[in-house]
């Protein structure tokens, strides 16, 4: 049985995530902690603590942990609003009282705590800016011979960016641009890392047909749920959005999803390229995704989902 701490920055595909993993058989979530990232911490913090509450179908011990880390580079207002309107639905606020508590321990320390409290071995599913890990590391290096594997959303290797700003010459992906030096604290230690970067979900747009199959599913409550959070969602002509968050959590649910290949990568922490990951041949050793299967993976999404 697999031990997973979650460690997220409260959009919707973060949040999407956190409900898969509530879900999902024959794991244990030992944590979850959520950075002020791609959406604001407020919101998702309380978001989180109603979806456990809800959703926690095999009853693990859980509290939510706010991260105190800054970001060197903020993600756009505009993109952060969408946990404010998440948070205020209907099916998360059936009850008044919010029972899961929040965690004492800012999440870096906490994402050391559970881990160092768990037997045997944790895999670590980062969604956003992997600040906390780098933070964890520096705290307590020991934490490494506990982690079997980081499973982490973050970054590209081909080439493209998704981040637009004055500060940036576009070739970055957002988590990596959030916190560039953290991204090479993690890359300097021995952990086994997945990443899923830009171009590892081209198989999993986000499209209208795939919002009409959960529409029609809205009789489990977890879909539905589903449904309403990826409806606040609104593409951009010709700038399609992906699951990418949600393939780094399946992909550790069941690696059999994805394929995959072995690159050696660094990372640039200043200047204009701030936040680019490039393939070098004295950099880190990851594992890259290179693709889905994509019928297997939104079967899978739809059995765990229609668990409770």
């Amino acid at each position: 049985m697999k031990n997973i701490y979650f460690n997220h920055d409260g959009n919707i595909d973060d949040l999407v995530s956190l409900l898969l993993l509530l879900q999902a058989p024959d794991i244990k979530l030992i944590g979850v902690s959520a950075i002020d990232g791609d959406g604001y911490i407020d919101p998702a913090i309380e978001a989180c603590r109603k979806m456990v509450d809800k959703f926690n179908l095999r009853n693990d011990k859980l509290e939510v942990a706010r991260s105190d880390s800054r970001a060197i580079h903020q993600f756009p207002e505009k993109w952060r609003m969408a946990p404010y309107s998440f948070n205020y639905f209907p099916i998360l606020n059936e009850n008044a009282e919010i029972k899961t508590p929040e965690a004492k321990l800012p999440a870096y320390l906490d994402m050391i705590d559970k881990i160092k409290h768990t037997d045997g071995l944790v895999d670590l599913v980062m969604t956003g800016p992997i600040t906390d890990l780098a933070k964890a590391l520096d705290e307590d290096p020991t934490i490494e011979d506990k982690i079997d594997k980081v499973y982490w959303m973050g970054g590209s290797l081909d080439g493209h960016g998704n981040v637009m700003a004055v500060d940036a010459d576009g070739s970055q992906e957002w988590n990596a641009f959030w916190d560039p030096e953290a991204v090479k604290r993690v890359l300097e230690s021995n952990l086994k890392i997945q990443m899923v970067g830009l171009e590892s979900t081209e198989e999993i747009p986000l499209t209208d047909d795939l919002r009409q199959h959960w529409a029609s599913l809205r009789k489990y409550p977890a879909i539905d749920l589903v449904g309403l959070g990826y409806s606040l969602i609104v593409s951009v002509p010709g700038a399609e959005l992906y699951l990418w968050d949600v393939l780094t959590t399946m992909s550790c649910l069941d690696p059999k999803l994805v394929a995959s290949k072995q690159v050696k990568a660094k990372v640039i922490t200043h200047g204009l390229s701030a936040g680019k990951m490039y393939e070098a041949d004295d950099g880190k050793e990851l594992t890259l995704v290179t693709g889905t299967n994509k019928k297997a993976f939104f079967d899978e999404m739809d059995a765990i989902l229609k668990r409770q």
